[in-house]
C-alpha cells in the first residue's frame, strides 16, 4: 500500500520540546495498529531533535505535524527560518552541538527540507512504523 493517510495530527504550535513529545505520545498511543515500542521511541527522539533545532535556530517558534501511513510515520516540523539544517562535525570540546541532524538522518528512511509557502521551511523525516 502506498501513502494512504491513516491518521494525521494537524500542525500545532510547539511551545516546548516536552510539549511536542507529549503530543507525539498521545498521537502514537491512538494508532491502530500501534507502532512498535522502538518505532515510537524513535519518533519521539526525532521530534525532540527537530523541535529543539527549530526553537534554537529556526526563529523560536515551530509547529509539529504527524502523519501515520501503513508502514511509516512522518514527522514534519515547520519553522519561520529559511535556513536548512546543516551537517557539521559534532563538537566534543566546546559542547556546541552538531549531533542532532546526523542522528535524524541516521534514524529516518528519508529526510527532506522544503521551503514554506510564506517563507520559512518544513523539515520532515519518514520513520519506520
Amino acid at each position: 500500500m502506498g501513502t494512504m493517510n491513516v491518521n494525521a495530527a494537524p500542525a500545532r504550535p510547539a511551545g516546548s520540546v516536552a510539549g511536542a513529545r507529549r503530543r507525539a505520545r498521545i498521537f502514537l498511543d491512538a494508532l491502530v495498529p500501534p507502532a512498535t515500542a522502538e518505532a515510537a521511541d524513535t519518533v519521539v527522539l526525532v521530534i525532540s531533535e527537530l523541535v529543539t533545532n527549530a526553537l534554537l535556530h529556526g526563529g523560536g517558534t515551530c509547529a509539529v505535524e504527524l502523519t501515520a501511513h501503513p508502514d511509516s510515520i512522518e514527522v514534519a516540523v515547520h519553522d519561520p527560518s529559511p535556513q536548512p539544517p546543516r551537517m557539521r562535525t559534532p563538537d566534543l570540546i566546546e559542547g556546541t552541538g552538531g549531533f542532532g541532524w546526523p542522528m535524524v538522518n541516521g534514524l529516518a528512511r528519508t529526510t527532506a527540507v522544503t521551503p514554506g509557502p510564506y517563507g520559512g521551511k518544513t523539515v520532515s523525516a519518514l520513520l519506520s512504523r
